[in-house]
């Protein structure tokens, strides 16, 4: 078979397109904020990863531009060689206290991260177990790690206990979790993951992406808000959400950082974080310092929209963040609703398979700390009845 007989048979895109539901790559004109042009129109953006809206804060802006004018526009090699910046060396250090661990190491992007992490980290005759609805990126450096990975049910302890009890007692274990999970919102059940993986001598890593400035002590991620800081051995995190820049970071013992450091090949051979990059993401991480306030403020927010959305009589997948998903039913209605928000003025984004059940797909809401709750109740009012034009509410259904 010709290599590219795959590509002439990929034909969803070109589906969608035809029937005016393709979902992907609208153009934003503005900045990332709350109100946004997007190809030409005003949009209430909810499905922007900005949880506390730093990216258009004055202070993130001028250290990125200041940056640029004193390092130059990029940094030309890994950071093993010719690119390690003094800020990518403060970012780290104030990152690692930020969370609570010795040490921290910085990625270019927050998918190379845990592709670096867990290459290095686990390696033949070891174990990753992860959750089922855990991030795309965990699988992939589980996958180049040579590791055998074990799936256990979405937050179902007994499935994970059942796995941890088959593996032998003396094999390296990991388990690797979203500490939120990025379609669903949910927390990852840590106090009893926690125990488990005592219980079996498994070490256990957080993926803080969707919990870093959100939840926890002045945001500090899903571990602090259960308080078990300091029972996790690995975190790690995204600057292209709460922390308005972009790269990645991993935070534990300074030996485990120390070996991640010397010996992941996605570290040594992928050029460093650009340096506007960097003093965006340093800039963004003390403001979030200087005003614990934002986490708590991003948190209410998730509760209001909730409300709005269940008085409009939308059946609403339960979370505790702002991360709310819609059940929208297939691909297709979810696509067409997608479109029909667009079209009045509100962004939102799909979630297909396989990151659900072809039957199970939603209509993702995400929430910024500076929307207000007069925009929250203008989209839900929009909302709400284009879900009712396409009989998704809770009363239309048997």
């Amino acid at each position: 078979m010709d290599l590219f007989q795959k590509c002439l048979d990929y034909t969803q895109a070109d589906e969608f397109k035809a029937k005016g539901i393709y979902p992907y790559f609208h153009t934003l004109e503005s900045r990332q904020a709350p109100e946004v042009v997007m190809e030409g129109k005003r949009r209430i953006m909810l499905g922007s990863n900005n949880y506390l809206g730093l990216t258009t804060h004055p202070e993130v802006i001028s250290a990125a531009k200041e940056a640029i004018d004193k390092y130059g526009s990029g940094c030309s090699g890994s950071r093993f060689l010719n690119g390690t910046l003094d800020e990518h060396l403060i970012l780290e250090k104030e990152i690692a206290e930020f969370v609570g661990k010795e040490e921290a190491l910085s990625f270019s992007t927050g998918y190379g991260s845990n592709l670096a992490i867990l290459s290095t980290i686990a390696g033949r005759h070891d174990y990753l177990i992860l959750d089922k609805d855990d991030h795309a990126s965990i699988y992939a450096g589980c996958q180049l790690s040579f590791a055998e990975m074990k799936r256990y049910k979405h937050n179902d302890m007994e499935d994970l206990e059942n796995i941890l009890k088959k593996i032998p007692e003396d094999a390296g274990k990991l388990i690797v979790v979203d500490g939120v999970f990025s379609m669903g919102g949910d927390y990852a059940n840590l106090p009893e993951i926690v125990r488990l993986a005592k219980k079996y001598n498994a070490r256990t890593m957080v993926d803080d992406a969707h919990s870093l400035g959100v939840t926890g002590k002045g945001g500090r991620g899903a571990a602090w808000h259960f308080n078990l800081q300091n029972d996790v051995d690995i975190f790690m995190g995204t600057f292209s959400k709460s922390l308005a820049s972009l790269g990645g970071y991993v935070a534990a013992s300074e030996r485990v950082i120390n070996y991640i450091r010397h010996n992941s090949r996605p570290f040594i051979f992928t050029a460093s974080a650009t340096p506007s990059a960097t003093a965006a993401a340093l800039a963004a991480l003390r403001v979030l310092k200087s005003h614990p306030e934002l986490p708590e403020r991003v948190m209410s927010l998730g509760d209001y929209c909730r409300k709005a959305f269940k008085d409009r009589d939308l059946i609403v997948k339960e979370s505790q963040t702002p991360i709310i998903p819609l059940p929208s039913k297939d691909a297709i209605t979810t696509a067409t609703v997608n479109k029909m928000l667009y079209e009045r003025g509100v962004f939102v984004n799909c979630v297909f398979p396989p990151a659900v059940d072809p039957d199970d797909c939603l209509i993702r809401v995400s929430l910024m700390a500076n929307i207000t709750e007069a925009l929250i109740d203008e989209a839900a009012d929009i909302i709400h009845d284009v879900f009712k034009e396409v009989g998704l509410l809770k009363s239309q259904q048997k």
